[in-house]
């Protein structure tokens, strides 16, 4: 279950000793975060070993009225995204320890979920 609030992911990151998985996506409008959550985050594969090692923080900028975030999240969002995705590119994954230290950044990549969670594996591991 993904996370919105960073401060509570910290917690249960230290608490179960795990990374932090900040993803900045564009849910209903940007290509390659949709691709990224079809073909990589969605599948039973990559569920299992984010149990196991990750906290999901889902920061998400959807453009349409329908998938409108409430005024509260959409500050919390752009906070985020001023301190970890200036930039503003999307998608963009944050991987970052329990101290809020980023260890990793990284993005939409067209390989299979096992190679992905290798990548993720060896930010981690660096």
């Amino acid at each position: 279950m993904a996370q919105n609030n960073l401060e509570e992911a910290l917690q249960k990151a230290k608490t179960e000793n795990k990374t932090i998985f900040l993803n900045f996506s564009g849910s209903d409008w940007c290509r390659s975060c949709i691709l990224l959550k079809k073909t990589i985050l969605n599948t039973d594969e990559f569920k299992k070993f984010a149990e196991k090692n990750l906290v999901i923080l889902d920061v998400d900028f959807p453009r349409l009225k329908k998938n409108k975030l409430s005024k509260e999240q959409t500050a919390v969002n752009e906070s985020l995204a001023a301190n970890y995705n200036s930039k503003g590119q999307f998608p963009t994954v944050i991987l970052m320890n329990s101290d809020a230290k980023v260890i990793g950044k990284t993005g939409y990549k067209k390989i299979s979920p096992k190679e992905y969670i290798d990548h993720i594996q060896s930010l981690i591991t660096q």
